[in-house]
């Protein structure tokens, strides 16, 4: 058990090491347009469509959900809002595929790719001008953590070299398409880092693992590289957000009722504003970033 695990397993005012992310809602203006994008483009599975909101996953497991918002316009450049969503892939076979299909359906939304040594991550910005990063963990085991801290790098990774690698003619006839993925983190464009730690550490109750200075913070539960991310490389300075397309809301999957009473306790005594229905927290982070804490199934 590395440090950052250890410290939670023991400390009463920290996220379970069961947290996990749930799924990631846009508010979108051309819904058929986003839903392209994520099914054929990305491979997600439509699991629902009711109206103005459709959500795609894997494996009957939410991962985005996208909900017209004809209203709405882009915000402006430099505000905090969404940096990426980090769809995670169980094997680098099943990544491979959605590389290939992101290819194949959608090859001008490739932004770039690298080796972070924890994990292999190819980036993409779909049609409404939303982050993405498709990515496969490499094991714990072969993760590096140095006085609490995760050791990530941005290494060169060719994907054509990946995919000469990885996919196979099953991958290519689509028998990767139903394999289970997830939502592995979700990475946010703040203000300042400071206030982004005080309440994503502080109140919220997530382990800082990885601080770039004033650039960026990562944290998590439960000893994972990341959960979230915090950055202020497009947005350094912004203020709370004005309604705008783009990041809807944050889903967080908590183990059980006691982990999200402990953590409706913590967000009051820190002074934040949470709605408690009884089954789910809804609350805002600095930015008016929205988040759901809910717990899982």
């Amino acid at each position: 058990m590395n440090e950052i695990s250890a410290a939670s397993a023991v400390s009463g005012d920290r996220l379970s090491a069961d947290t996990a992310m749930g799924p990631v809602t846009l508010l979108v203006a051309d819904l058929d347009a986003m839903t392209r994008y994520y099914r054929d483009a990305v491979t997600l599975e439509v699991l629902s469509a009711d109206g103005d909101t459709v959500a795609l996953g894997r494996a009957g497991r939410a991962i985005v959900v996208l909900r017209r918002e004809p209203s709405l316009r882009h915000a402006a450049a430099g505000s905090a809002g969404l940096y990426h969503t980090a769809i995670l892939f169980q094997t680098p076979e099943a990544l491979a595929a959605a590389l290939c299909s992101v290819a194949r359906h959608a090859p001008g939304t490739f932004t770039g790719s690298a080796d972070h040594l924890v994990s292999q991550a190819f980036y993409f910005t779909d049609p409404e001008g939303n982050g993405v990063e498709l990515y496969w963990d490499r094991a714990r085991t072969e993760w590096s953590w140095v006085h609490g801290q995760v050791e990530m790098a941005t290494l060169f990774l060719d994907p054509n070299a990946y995919l000469r690698e990885h996919l196979t003619e099953e991958t290519l006839a689509g028998s990767t398409a139903q394999d289970a993925a997830s939502v592995g983190h979700v990475h946010l464009s703040v203000g300042d880092v400071a206030t982004a730690r005080a309440f994503y550490v502080d109140a919220l109750g997530f382990d800082a693992t990885l601080s770039m200075g004033q650039s960026a913070l990562f944290v998590s539960a439960g000893g994972y590289h990341h959960h979230m991310a915090m950055n202020v490389w497009n947005s350094r300075g912004a203020g709370p957000r004005m309604p705008a397309l783009g990041l809807g809301r944050v889903d967080l999957s908590l183990p059980d009722s006691d982990s999200l009473g402990a953590l409706e306790e913590r967000l009051k005594h820190h002074g934040f504003a949470v709605r408690d229905d009884g089954r789910t927290l809804a609350f805002e982070d600095p930015w008016r970033n929205a988040i759901l804490a809910t717990t899982a199934g």
